[in-house]
């Protein structure tokens, strides 16, 4: 099984910016769909965004569109996520997670899951 971690969380005063990363080891295959979900105390876990590993295609929530950025370093087996002028409500555990579909926002169409990365923005 493929095996991801997160890193790059911390605590952030709002309006900083952080970049998340994410590093695949094991079985990795340059078709899977790469995405970032984060999950707020007593909250669901959401959809943040996605990319395609071999295509480049992106996609994203309509809540961080403009300030969130994937991107993806096949060198490194490692995807990114680049998150601009933070909010309070950007505070959360964010996941990394492979799906083989591209375009599911949905939970049940990606695993397996990293262990997570808290990012806490400071008002």
């Amino acid at each position: 099984q493929v095996q991801l971690v997160e890193s790059g969380g911390g605590l952030v005063q709002a309006g900083g910016s952080l970049r998340l990363s994410c590093a695949a080891s094991g079985r990795t295959r340059s078709s899977y769909t790469m995405g970032w979900f984060r999950q707020a105390p007593g909250k669901e876990r959401n959809f943040v965004a996605a990319v395609n590993w071999s295509g480049g295609s992106t996609y994203y929530a309509d809540s961080v569109k403009g300030r969130f950025t994937i991107s993806r370093d096949n060198a490194k087996n490692t995807v990114y996520l680049q998150i601009d002028n933070l909010k309070p409500e950007d505070t959360a555990v964010y996941y990394c997670a492979i799906s083989l579909l591209y375009g599911s926002n949905k939970q049940r169409d990606f695993g397996p899951w990293g262990q997570g990365t808290q990012v806490s923005v400071s008002s």
